[in-house]
C-alpha cells in the first residue's frame, strides 16, 4: 500500500484552517475540558478538527485506518484494533493543547503512517507558521511550505555533554526518579521544555538542539516525530536501548545526534529504564 503524503498533509492544514486557528485565542470556558489532570486538556478545537481530519482521510484515503487522540480518549480499545490493521494513521488534532488553550502559539496538527508495525510516513504541521516537516521512510526529512518550496532538514552534530541542549519532558517521569533525572541534568548546557512534543521535533530536526527526551509514549504524541529526527540523522531508541514502535506506550524514548551521544545520555543523565 502506498500513501500521498502530500495529501495527508494537504489535509491537516485544511482542518487547521477550518478548525482550529478560527478558534485560537477565542475559546471560551466551556470550550475547554480537562481530561485526566490539570494538564491534559481537550477543547472544542481539538474536538473538531480531529472529526474533520478523520472524515477527509476517511474519503481520500479509505483503505486506512485512521485513529485519532479523541477517540481513543472516548475507546481506549481503538489502540489495540490499530495493530492488527494493516495500515494506520494516528493523528493528534492539537499537540500542546495546554498551550493553545492559554493562548501561546506553539501547538502543531500530527499525523503517522503505520504499516505493518513500522512507521513510514510523518507529518507535523504548524498551524501558526503554516508549514509541515514531512518525512517518509528513506526518503529525508523536510521543511515543506505551501508554495512547495522544501529545505532538507539536518539533525545537530555531536558535542560534548556539557555543550548539550536539548528539551526534557519530566511531567510524567517516576516519582522515584524525577529528583535523580533533575539533578543529573545539571551535567548539560541547557534544557527545556515545549509542552508541545510536535515543536521539540521540529526544533530537533532542524539541528537546533543535541537531546530529546520523553517517558510517556503515546503513537499520536511520538511516531511521526521520531520518524523525522531519525530521517534527520539522529540516533533513537528507548531507554533501554531497544527499537521503538508504535505499540509500546512506555519504556521511555531518547533521541541524540548519535550512538556515542545516546549512550552518554543514558548513563550521565537519564539512568532510569522507563
Amino acid at each position: 500500500m502506498t500513501i500521498d503524503i502530500e495529501t495527508l498533509a494537504n489535509v491537516l492544514r485544511e482542518a487547521a484552517i477550518a478548525e482550529v486557528m478560527p478558534r485560537f485565542r477565542r475559546l471560551d470556558d466551556g470550550m475547554v475540558r480537562v481530561k485526566s489532570s490539570a494538564i491534559d486538556l481537550v477543547t472544542e478545537a481539538d474536538e473538531a478538527a480531529e472529526r474533520a481530519i478523520t472524515a477527509e482521510l476517511g474519503r481520500v484515503m479509505p483503505q486506512a485506518m485512521v485513529i485519532g487522540e479523541e477517540a481513543v480518549a472516548a475507546d481506549a480499545s481503538l489502540l489495540d484494533q490499530a495493530l492488527d490493521a494493516d495500515l494506520a494513521i494516528y493523528v493528534d488534532p492539537i499537540d500542546g493543547t495546554a498551550n493553545f488553550a492559554a493562548g501561546l502559539p506553539l501547538f502543531a496538527v500530527m499525523a503517522s503512517v503505520v504499516q505493518g508495525g513500522e512507521t513510514i510516513a510523518g507529518v507535523i504541521y504548524d498551524p501558526v507558521g503554516d508549514d509541515w516537516l514531512i518525512a517518509e521512510r528513506e526518503g529525508g526529512a523536510w521543511q515543506v511550505f505551501p508554495d512547495g518550496r522544501r529545505v532538507r532538514q539536518r539533525y545537530a552534530e555531536p558535542v560534548a555533554l556539557d555543550q548539550m541542549i536539548g528539551t526534557a519532558s519530566v511531567a510524567y517521569l517516576p516519582a522515584e526518579n524525577k529528583g535523580t533525572v533533575l539533578a543529573n541534568l545539571a551535567k548539560v548546557r541547557m534544557f527545556a521544555n515545549y509542552r508541545c512534543a510536535g515543536h521539540e521535533y521540529r526544533l530537533a530536526a532542524g539541528g537546533n538542539i543535541h537531546f530529546v527526551v520523553y517517558n510517556k509514549l503515546m503513537p499520536w504524541d511520538h511516531l511521526a516525530g521520531t520518524l523525522i529526527v531519525a530521517e534527520a540523522g539522529a540516533h533513537v531508541a528507548r531507554l533501554d536501548g531497544s527499537t521503538y514502535r508504535s505499540e509500546h506506550r512506555g519504556g521511555g524514548l531518547l533521541i541524540a545526534p548519535d550512538e556515542e551521544s545516546w549512550q552518554t545520555l543514558q548513563r550521565e543523565v537519564f539512568t532510569f529504564q522507563g
